[in-house]
């Protein structure tokens, strides 16, 4: 009897550290620095994977909130870098002629820390959403889990079409780097 409990415990376990170790960390750089992401972004022609953000307003916001739209989800660590900044702002002056298409900015900040910088920068034409509440990191693998930035979100785009199906997605090789802005506009089929 004993033998068995000890043998049920014994699989339970590594079942549990086999289904841990089986999710597929991802690199990219930092300052020339290997960093971890939580795991690898959704792949294309998979469905999004839900998430719930908190919009300036501090009200909440899924994906459900832009069905019927192609959005852009610009990921990055903080509002408060150049080139995080910078992603923002050319998102906000070139993907706002596109038709149907939202734009979702979204990083740890702090709504009101969001708010503040669209505020002062005049950024009118993109979705600011934060993810201090939720486990959207995590859920699209983008979660930093080791460095001094460990628990921001890495750099990264994904474009979704109108059915919720990814199109597009891009993990920025290098956090100091900015995205292929190109590549995710010419994803949303005009």
């Amino acid at each position: 009897m004993f033998s068995k409990i000890v043998f049920s415990t014994m699989l339970c376990f590594s079942t549990f550290v086999f289904a841990q170790s089986s999710k597929t960390a991802n690199t990219v750089l930092m300052g020339g620095n290997t960093v971890h992401t939580y795991s690898k972004l959704p792949t294309i022609n998979q469905q999004a994977p839900k998430f719930s953000l908190t919009g300036v307003d501090m009200k909440d916001q899924n994906l459900d909130s832009y069905k019927g739209k192609y959005l852009i989800l610009n990921i990055f660590p903080s509002v408060d870098t150049g080139v995080c900044s910078a992603s923002v702002r050319h998102f906000n002056e070139n993907a706002a002629s596109l038709p149907n298409t939202v734009v979702l900015c979204i990083s740890k900040d702090l709504p009101f820390a969001q708010k503040r910088f669209c505020g002062a920068e005049g950024i009118k034409n993109v979705v600011m959403l934060s993810d201090f509440r939720s486990d959207f990191g995590k859920t699209y693998g983008v979660e930093l889990t080791d460095s001094p930035m460990k628990g921001l979100l890495s750099r990264a785009v994904v474009v979704i079409d109108p059915s919720g199906k990814i199109v597009y997605e891009e993990q920025v090789s290098d956090i100091s780097h900015e995205p292929n802005y190109e590549a995710a506009m010419k994803a949303v089929k005009l």
